[in-house]
């Protein structure tokens, strides 16, 4: 993980500048925390305690773009890719899941979330989400919470792995 190829958010952009640039640097951090592992490693629930992999954040992360760009933001129809199983989150049950399905839906929920975000003129428009009044502003500033968040977990992960370390 040494060959950190993402790009550093400016420190003196305008707001939306920043807040795109820093959901894109904690995208590319999930990337670069699952790089370099074979489908079994990314597969693994390398924390005794929890039932997290790598795998199971990106197709995570995969449903939490759709979600908010896709649903909440363009109001379109977006049936999960991998639906509740049990009242649990299936993007999380990795065990027969394809690494490369997955990473595939990941990158274009990404893309289509980027396009989603560029169709909206500011930050401070809003759309009504089932009786909620929700901004661009919320939407990006939520998204870098979540990845951030998850980010730690896949540190943790990544670490009981193969002991690489590093933001």
């Amino acid at each position: 993980m040494s060959d950190d190829q993402r790009v550093h958010p400016s420190k003196a952009a305008d707001d939306r500048a920043s807040l795109t640039a820093f959901l894109d640097y904690q995208r590319a951090t999930l990337a670069m925390k699952c790089q370099g592992l074979s489908g079994g490693q990314l597969k693994q629930k390398a924390v005794p305690t929890s039932g997290l992999s790598l795998l199971g954040l990106v197709r995570h992360a995969a449903e939490v773009e759709r979600s908010w760009f896709r649903l909440v933001l363009n109001g379109e129809d977006c049936k999960p890719l991998w639906p509740r199983t049990n009242g649990e989150f299936a993007d999380f049950q990795v065990e027969d899941a394809d690494v490369d399905e997955a990473f595939a839906f990941w990158h274009e929920a990404c893309e289509g979330s980027r396009a989603a975000a560029d169709a909206v003129e500011s930050l401070d428009d809003t759309v009504d989400f089932r009786g909620e009044v929700i901004s661009l502003r919320y939407v990006l500033t939520h998204m870098i919470e979540e990845y951030a968040r998850h980010n730690g977990h896949a540190d943790l992960l990544r670490e009981a792995i193969d002991g690489v370390v590093g933001e």
